[in-house]
């Protein structure tokens, strides 16, 4: 998802990160290149975990599925040359070539793009890619529930080709290793990840060979690399053959989550994951699923378990549990790192998040969020049954994300690289047209299931825009009744206060006014610490900020002190890191001595005419269920002190 990124498994077998291979670089020899291929067997576990669980059902679905074609020698061909296509252009030059070097600071992911690309202030090009990057991102949301119902579900349907015995217990069984997947996201899947990329190695290893098994039985299915079959596919079905393009795009869905990982492992070594084992297993095990059906039409049923021999088939049902497990891990934590950047952008309120790792930030884990997925991912299998059913919901979302990737990149093209708007267009339309086909093909599905997605992205859509804008009002509100930092000194500090020892923190939103609880407390108190310190942490466009950075210091007067504490949106912000950065430059705080000041707001929705009042009220709603400032800085409770006000919305 962004996709879009997965955070609990991306790190190599040695648990390194992106920013370790870059710093590999002065080493030489034989160390550098058995570091490239830990990450490149990293990445080919977390990265390409779903597009990888997909010859599980694409082909199935182009012949058997709800508008499936007959398995006829030229519609095999036709779509064999689609589907390679399709991985060529859409996968590798689209993502691999163009979009991987749409980088913000090392990372990727649809966020990432949308804050790299966004200008700064009011215009209307910044409302429409915010609005792009954000509805494009709630989309994800959707991906996140049906990729691990689908894979599993497919995988587990393996057993009804082994014996009949098994059929009623497919959903079961599915509903159980889904269930044990939620529930070991609080341990943290650091050590898991581990195994992650070596399975998928031996599971790509085993598609392909079983493909090879499968060409040897007709050679003519090598033919379809030609595009001229493609193009006769059309021309034969007319419109018929649009509609398969749905069930083609099920073999490029994860190929958003090139971008999304872009940044735990480098674009190298996803590239040769790639092109050294992904590409190359993957369309040798879909010409293998194609020679079988041409030698038996039959076999449309499932071609993929039908490929393997009789006494492997239990093998590789254990073997795709595994993938798809882990490909359903990928966008599980995809949708955990997702949340927790648009929160520290601004676009949800604070939720619980646990990290599950000391040494990589990276690694979170959002119980609310964890357990929600799981109730909706469970009630797909129950209400639609089977991987087929299931299929006809899949696509729509990652279909929009995807024309929606393309038209961010366009300002990445004209406004960072400096391409000509010629190169520019041209290269945008290509896509483009590719994109919107395979989306006009996907919305045939809208009634069979593919409401689902779009349904829940829009309901997030609203959510995060709901909050944005609400948090921005508030803020004004706020602003308009607070004294200037500058007019405060003048008024208060000159006047006699009794001073207190140890030392206050006020936190604030406000850049450039005096927090309110401040004002409150010399107001009714008529106290002042010896040491102030006013603390605005600040989310900032870029993934991550270097220490060196991180704080801006200026004293207004003797001990007292604005501080502004930078923050990257991949960043947990950490009061004591802070403090320990602010003694680096002389402010001599101690966390066990410090009182810190908070604000709380208790909101109150006046009478406003029809929609404003329902958004008031959803934004007060998720106000009031916001994870607490206490919890989310990490702040010592004994030593917090909330001043409470009444705000007006």
């Amino acid at each position: 998802m962004d996709t879009s990124g997965s955070d609990a498994a991306q790190k190599d077998a040695g648990g390194n990160t992106d920013s370790d291979y870059h710093s590999s670089n002065s080493h030489h020899g034989k160390s550098s290149l058995k570091y490239l291929l830990a990450l490149s067997l990293g990445a080919l576990g977390v990265v390409y975990g779903d597009i990888g669980t997909s010859p599980l059902y694409a082909l199935r679905e182009c012949f058997s599925g709800h508008y499936g074609l007959m398995p006829t020698h030229d519609n095999v061909l036709g779509v064999l040359s689609l589907i390679f296509w399709s991985l060529i252009i859409v996968v590798t030059i689209k993502y691999l070539v163009v979009i991987l070097r749409a980088d913000n600071d090392g990372e990727g992911g649809i966020l990432a793009l949308m804050a790299l690309v966004k200008p700064s202030g009011k215009s209307k090009s910044a409302l429409v890619i915010v609005s792009l990057g954000i509805f494009g991102a709630s989309l994800l949301y959707g991906d996140g529930i049906i990729t691990p119902a689908i894979s599993v579900l497919s995988a587990v349907e393996g057993l009804k080709i082994a014996t009949p015995f098994f059929e009623p217990y497919v959903i079961p069984l599915t509903v159980v290793i889904l269930f044990c997947l939620f529930a070991v996201q609080k341990k943290g899947t650091g050590s898991v990840g581990k195994m992650f990329g070596p399975i998928t190695l031996i599971w790509f290893v085993a598609i392909g060979l079983l493909g090879i098994k499968g060409i040897a039985s007709n050679f003519e299915v090598i033919k379809s690399v030609n595009p001229y079959y493609a193009v006769t596919f059309f021309t034969h079905n007319g419109f018929a053959g649009f509609i398969v393009l749905g069930s083609v795009f099920l073999v490029i869905t994860g190929g958003e989550a090139l971008y999304a990982d872009m940044g735990h492992f480098g674009r190298k070594p996803i590239r040769i994951a790639w092109f050294a084992v992904v590409l190359p297993c993957l369309f040798l095990n879909y010409l293998g699923q194609g020679a079988l059906m041409l030698q038996n039409p039959s076999a449309a049923e499932n071609p993929f378990y039908l490929l393997a021999p009789q006494w492997a088939l239990y093998p590789m049902v254990i073997l795709a549990t595994f993938a798809t497990v882990i490909a359903s891990q990928a966008l599980i934590s995809g949708a955990f790192s997702l949340t927790f950047q648009a929160v520290l952008l601004g676009y949800l309120p604070r939720v619980k998040t646990i990290h599950t790792s000391e040494m990589e930030r990276g690694q979170i884990y959002i119980p609310h969020l964890n357990w929600a997925l799981f109730v909706a991912t469970i009630a797909l299998v129950l209400s639609f049954k089977t991987s087929s059913n299931l299929a006809a919901a899949y696509g729509i979302a990652v279909t929009t994300t995807m024309v929606i990737t393309t038209i961010l990149a366009f300002f990445v093209m004209t406004r960072l690289w400096k391409w000509s708007k010629f190169t520019a267009i041209a290269v945008t339309a290509f896509f483009f047209v590719i994109d919107v086909s395979f989306f006009g093909a996907n919305l045939l599905k809208f009634f069979h299931g593919g409401y689902v997605p779009i349904a829940m992205g829009a309901v997030i859509y609203i959510m995060m825009m709901t909050w944005h804008s609400g948090r921005k009002a508030l803020h004004r509100k706020i602003q308009e009744e607070t004294h200037s930092l500058e007019n405060f000194i003048d008024e208060f500090m000159s006047t006699r206060m009794v001073s207190i020892p140890g030392a206050a923190v006020y936190m604030s939103s406000n850049i450039k006014g005096a927090p309110p609880p401040l004002i409150l407390n010399i107001k009714h108190n008529k106290l002042l610490h010896k040491l102030i310190v006013i603390l605005t942490i600040k989310i900032s466009k870029v993934p991550r900020v270097k220490d060196e950075d991180r704080i801006t210091l200026e004293e207004h007067a003797e001990g007292f002190y604005k501080v502004i504490a930078d923050y990257g949106f991949m960043e947990a912000p950490d009061i004591n890191k802070i403090i320990e950065l602010l003694r680096a430059k002389g402010v001599d705080l101690d966390v066990e001595r410090t009182t810190f000041f908070l604000g709380r707001e208790t909101l109150i929705v006046t009478d406003k005419p029809g929609l404003r009042r329902l958004k008031n009220k959803l934004f007060v709603l998720m106000s009031n269920n916001a994870q607490r400032a206490t919890e989310f800085f990490k702040l010592p409770i004994n030593r917090v002190f909330e001043v409470g006000s009444q705000v007006e919305i």
